[in-house]
């Protein structure tokens, strides 16, 4: 899952990012409006958690840029303010949440999984795709009932793949939601096929149907 932290204040910023890496997130950060504005207009997010106050701009309009691209990402705002005004304003507009400071970092957590499942999964921890089965909040998959070991890497494209199943995902869609922004720094997407590779080998030994399919020239797809 793929994360940014729209927060000026660099001693939690770097405390979100240490925290949520730990995690086993994919964690981008932006401290101020206009890098954050550059950032959403750039990349797609899986979350957004935005600060209401920045030195040069609002977070509420970094919420009303996003509605407006029609973004899919899940949005939790997070402020120093505890006025009822605010907290409304932010919903009104479109967040999915909202957390006034200070806050304990685990049930930010809690809140960033529980839109990720609501708007990818419709709120299950435990996600099937035929014969697969993936327990999203333990980072466990099962085939037929056995368990199978995944890197880190495996796991998140799993999810990728079965939440975008039937589409056509392009290499630099995969390579941007796995690596972020330091995907724009790759000479090419060669890796993507190792890491392919290696998911469809593993799934494959324990019994599943070969559902990853190569889209010449373009990506890749998968599904029945």
């Amino acid at each position: 899952m793929k994360l940014l932290f729209i927060e000026d204040e660099k001693s939690l910023r770097q405390a979100l990012i240490s925290y949520f890496e730990g995690e086993g997130y994919l964690c981008e950060s932006a401290h101020d409006f206009a890098s954050a504005s550059e950032k959403i207009n750039l990349y797609q997010y899986d979350c957004v958690v935005v600060d209401i106050n920045l030195p040069d701009g609002s977070g509420l309009n970094i919420i009303k840029s996003l509605k407006q691209q029609q973004s899919e990402s899940g949005i939790i705002i997070v402020s120093a303010r505890n006025a009822l005004d605010d907290k409304l304003h932010g919903l009104e507009l479109g967040s999915d949440d909202y957390l006034t400071k200070p806050f304990h970092l685990s049930e930010l957590n809690a809140r960033i999984k529980s839109i990720f499942r609501r708007r990818t999964f419709k709120g299950q921890h435990e996600v099937s795709f035929q014969e697969i089965k993936i327990r999203t909040d333990e980072m466990k998959v099962s085939v037929k009932g056995e368990e199978i070991v995944l890197t880190k890497k495996e796991f998140e494209l799993l999810i990728y793949l079965i939440a975008n199943q039937n589409r056509m995902l392009t290499k630099a869609a995969i390579a941007e939601h796995l690596w972020g922004d330091n995907a724009d720094m790759l000479d090419n997407f060669d890796f993507i096929y190792t890491h392919i590779k290696n998911l469809r080998k593993k799934l494959m030994e324990k019994g599943c149907p070969d559902y990853l399919h190569s889209v010449y020239g373009m990506g890749y797809k998968f599904g029945v």
